[in-house]
Formats: structure tokens, sequence, C-alpha cells
């Protein structure tokens, strides 16, 4: 674990004490599963955008046609 010291607004301060304190845990924890859950979240993101990136482009139509309605394009 790597200690960081990080400087807050008071009402910011308050609020991560009263979340700390209703989950049993302590600020400094509470952060560090907030950054955590941030961190995810992002990785998540872009490896999902690389999954999508990567793929080749799909016509919705062909040249010369109508669109697909809505609910054909969302199988419904």
């Amino acid at each position: 674990m790597k200690n960081v010291t990080i400087t807050l607004d008071e009402k910011v301060a308050a609020w991560a004490r009263i979340r700390a304190a209703e989950r049993e845990t302590s600020v400094s924890r509470l952060v560090g599963e907030m950054l955590r859950e941030k961190m995810i979240a992002d990785e998540t993101y872009h490896a999902s955008m690389q999954d999508y990136i990567s793929k080749p482009p799909s016509l919705v139509k062909e040249p010369g046609t109508k669109y697909p309605s809505r609910e054909k394009l969302h199988e419904r």
C-alpha cells in the first residue's frame, strides 16, 4: 500500500467522513475504494472501445435502399 496525502474542500471532507462512517470504514479506505472503482470502470471502457474500434465497419443499408426501421435494427 502507498500512503498519499490529499487536500479536500471542507464540504467534500465532511461528506466523505459521513459516508465512511455509514460504511464503517475510514475516509482513507473509502477514497481508495472509490478510486479503484473508477480505475476499473476506465479500464473496462477503454477495453470495450478498443474492441469496437478493432471491428470492421458494417453498412446499415445498401446504397439505393431505405434505412431499416428502429425495430429491425434493435431486433424487436
